[in-house]
C-alpha cells in the first residue's frame, strides 16, 4: 500500500500528462513536501520544474493541476497555489480509514518489490586487537541495514570475515613469547581480546626501541626497520605459521581463543550477531584458480617477472596486482574468491560489504574484476561506505594505544546513564537490576542512535555527552517520550478494544501527528532503497517531537469528550507502537519506564 504521498505522486503525474501530454512527467520527476504549517493544505507539489518546460505561470499550472486531481479523485478536497507551490488537502476519510485500519506489521511489508537473498557483511575484526570506536559504527550500520532489509521482505544472510592471519597476529604472537611469561587473560583477569591487543602495542613499543637503538649505531631509518631482531623474529613467525608449524599453530590458536571469547562478550553487549564467520586463515587462499582462469580469458595478463596484474585504465582507474612474482595472492585475489564462494553457498542477488571509505578504490576494483571474469553476483557487489568516526583530539591510531576501545566506550555510555538519571531524580520504582538494565537500555541505545543518526557516506565526531541529551536529537529523547506514553495510557485507562474511532473535527496537532504516522512505511522503505538507517533515526525522532507537541496541546485525560479521549489514546498507541518498531530496526530498545 503507498503512502498518501507517494499516491500524491502518482496521482499529479497522471495530471500531468492527462492535461499536457507532450511533458511525458514520471513520478520520479515529482517533489512533494508537507506543506509549511502557515499555508492550506496537507501535501505540497513543487511546481518550478515544470514551469518553464510548459511555459505556463505558476498560477495557471497549479490551478490546473489542482482542479484536475480534485475533480477526478475523492483523496483530495481542495488545493491553493502558493507562488511555484501547490498545496493540496487530504481528504478526512482518507485519514479515518488509516487510522481505523492501521496495521504496522502489514504497512511495512506490503512493498512493490521483488524481494532478493542479500548478504550484509560488517564487523571485520583483526585478532591482535579488541573492537573499537569505529568498529561500533560498523557493527550498528551493518546490524540496521540487515534488519531494515529483512523487514521490507528480503531474505538477508549477516556475515564476518575474521582477519586471523597474517603479520599484524604474529606481532602480538612473538610480544607474548617475549614479554608475557606465561600470563592468560584468566591468570591476569583481562578480557582475552584486551590482554592479547596489549601483546599487539607491546610490539609496537619494542619495534620502536630496537630500531632507535640501531639508528644510534649508525644504520639508516629504513634499513633498521628491516634488521630489527623482533620484526625478523615476526617475519619467520609468518613463514612457520603458513608452513603449518605445530608449536606455532598452538600459539596461534590458543591466542585467537583468547580473542574470540572477549569479542563474543562485547558482541552481546552491542546486540551483534551473525548468520555465518568467515576466517581468513581458511579463505585466504581462494581466488587462485581464478587468476589462472582470468590469465586463460586474458582478464590478466603476466609480466616478466611472473607478476599477474589486470589493467583497468580504460575503466579510469589503474593497473592492479592479483598475485606476486613468488605465487602468493594478495588481498584482492582473496576477496575475489570469496565473492564466488559466497555467491555459490547463498545464491545471492546483492552482497553489500560496510566497509570504511578508505577502502573505495579496493571495492571498486573487487567489482569491476568479478564482472571481467563473469563471476556469478558480481552485479550486485555492493559496497556500504562510510565516513570515519573521529574524536575532538583527531584520528585512532591502534598501534599506539590511543584507539577508542568499544567496551570501555560502552562501560562509560552506561555510567553516564546512570548519572544522569539519578541527578535527574528518576530512579524511585526500580530495584537495583532493573536500574542496571535501564542504564545499560539508555547508554547503549544513545550511542547507537548517535552512530546512526549521521549519513553513513559522511564524517563524524563523538561526543558521549551530546548522544545522551535527553532535550537533543537522541535516542534518549525518544526512548523518554516511549516511556511517557506508556505511563499515559497506563493512567488514563486504555484499552485496545478495536473499536471504530471518529475523526472527525481533527485539531491540527491530531492531524500532524497522524500525518507524520502515516509516513512511517514510505521512510523504511526509502532507508532500505538507499542503505541509509538515519532516514529512520531523523523520521522516529520527528515522530517523537510531535508526539510532544500534540501531547501539550491535546489532554488526554481532560479530553472534551469519551470520543476525543479515544481517539488521542489510540494516536498515542499508535506512536508507541512506530517507535518501538523503528528503534528495534536500529537495533535499540526503548524502556517503558523511565
Amino acid at each position: 500500500m503507498k503512502s498518501i504521498a507517494a499516491q500524491l505522486k502518482t496521482d499529479a503525474a497522471a495530471a500531468f500528462n492527462a492535461l499536457y501530454p507532450d511533458a511525458q512527467v514520471k513520478e520520479q520527476d515529482i517533489l512533494v513536501n508537507e506543506t509549511k504549517p502557515e499555508f492550506k493544505g496537507d501535501y505540497t507539489i513543487v511546481l518550478f520544474p515544470f514551469v518553464k518546460a510548459l511555459r505556463l505561470n505558476p498560477a495557471a499550472l497549479g490551478d490546473a493541476i489542482g482542479n484536475y486531481l480534485v475533480q477526478n479523485n475523492d483523496r483530495y478536497t481542495h488545493h491553493e497555489t502558493v507562488a511555484g507551490f501547490l498545496n493540496i488537502a487530504i481528504n478526512d476519510t482518507y485519514w479515518s480509514q488509516y487510522l481505523n485500519q492501521f496495521n504496522l506489521d502489514l504497512a511495512v511489508k506490503s512493498g512493490e518489490h521483488t524481494p532478493k537473498k542479500i548478504m550484509v557483511e560488517y564487523s571485520s575484526p583483526n585478532t591482535n586487537k579488541p573492537l573499537h570506536l569505529g568498529h561500533l559504527r560498523n557493527n550498528f550500520l551493518g546490524v540496521a541495514i540487515a534488519n531494515i532489509l529483512a523487514e521490507t521482505g528480503n531474505e538477508v544472510s549477516k556475515t564476518c570475515v575474521v582477519n586471523d592471519r597474517g603479520v599484524h597476529i604474529c606481532k602480538s604472537m612473538i610480544a607474548w613469547q617475549m614479554f608475557g611469561n606465561g600470563a592468560t587473560p584468566e591468570s591476569t583477569s583481562t578480557k582475552g581480546d584486551h590482554f592479547v591487543g596489549e601483546y599487539y602495542v607491546k610490539f609496537n613499543d619494542a619495534y620502536k626501541a630496537e630500531v632507535a637503538e640501531l639508528v644510534a649505531n649508525g644504520m639508516e631509518a629504513a634499513k633498521a626497520e628491516q634488521e630489527a631482531p623482533i620484526m625478523k623474529a615476526t617475519q619467520q613467525m609468518l613463514v612457520d605459521w603458513e608452513a603449518g608449524k605445530p608449536e606455532v599453530m598452538a600459539l596461534w590458536n590458543t591466542m585467537n581463543s583468547w580473542v574470540y571469547s572477549g569479542f563474543d562478550i562485547t558482541y552481546k553487549a552491542i546486540g551483534s550477531s551473525f548468520d555465518k564467520t568467515y576466517y581468513e586463515s581458511n579463505t585466504y587462499l581462494l581466488g587462485k584458480d581464478l587468476v589462472e582462469a582470468g590469465l586463460a580469458k586474458g582478464v590478466f595478463y603476466q609480466k616478466e617477472d611472473g607478476s599477474v596484474w589486470i589493467d583497468l585504465t580504460e575503466d579510469g582507474l589503474d593497473e592492479k596486482l592479483v598475485r606476486r612474482k613468488d605465487g602468493t595472492s594478495v588481498y584482492i585475489t582473496q576477496d575475489i574468491g570469496l565473492a564466488a564462494e559466497k555467491q555459490k553457498e547463498f545464491n545471492l542477488d546483492e552482497s553489500i560489504y560496510v566497509v570504511g571509505d578508505e577502502q573505495n578504490y579496493h571495492f571498486k576494483v573487487l567489482k569491476l574484476i568479478c564482472q571481467k571474469l563473469g563471476v556469478p553476483g558480481a552485479d550486485g557487489i555492493f559496497h556500504l561506505s562510510y565516513g570515519m568516526v573521529e574524536l575532538p583530539s583527531g584520528k585512532m591510531k591502534s598501534r599506539e594505544g590511543t584507539v577508542v576501545d568499544a567496551d570501555d566506550l560502552v562501560a562509560e555510555m552506561v555510567r553516564l546513564a546512570g548519572e544522569q538519571t539519578e541527578a535527574a531524580g528518576k530512579t524511585e520504582g526500580f530495584s537495583e537490576a532493573e536500574l542496571q538494565q535501564l542504564y545499560e537500555t539508555i547508554g547503549v541505545g544513545a550511542l547507537k542512535f548517535y552512530l546512526l543518526r549521521v549519513d553513513p557516506k559522511k564524517k563524524m565526531i563523538f561526543d558521549p555527552k551530546e548522544s545522551i541529551d535527553l532535550h537533543g536529537f537522541t535516542a534518549t529523547f525518544i526512548q523518554y517520550a516511549h516511556a511517557r506514553i506508556c505511563s499515559l495510557l497506563t493512567k488514563t485507562g486504555y484499552v485496545n478494544n478495536e473499536i471504530v474511532i471518529d475523526t472527525k473535527d481533527l485539531l491540527e496537532p491530531e492531524k500532524q501527528l497522524l500525518i507524520i504516522q502515516e509516513q512511517y512505511p514510505g521512510t523504511l522503505a526509502q532507508a532500505a532503497l538507499e542503505y541509509n538507517p538515519s532516514a529512520l533515526c531523523n523520521y522516529t525522532f520527528k515522530l517523537a517531537q510531535q508526539f510532544n507537541t500534540f501531547f501539550e496541546q491535546c489532554s488526554i485525560a481532560k479530553a472534551e469528550s469519551p470520543e476525543k479521549k479515544l481517539l488521542r489514546q489510540v494516536l498515542a498507541d499508535h506512536t508507541a507502537k512506530i517507535i518501538r518498531h523503528s528503534m528495534n530496526l536500529l537495533g535499540i530498545k526503548v524502556p517503558n519506564k523511565m
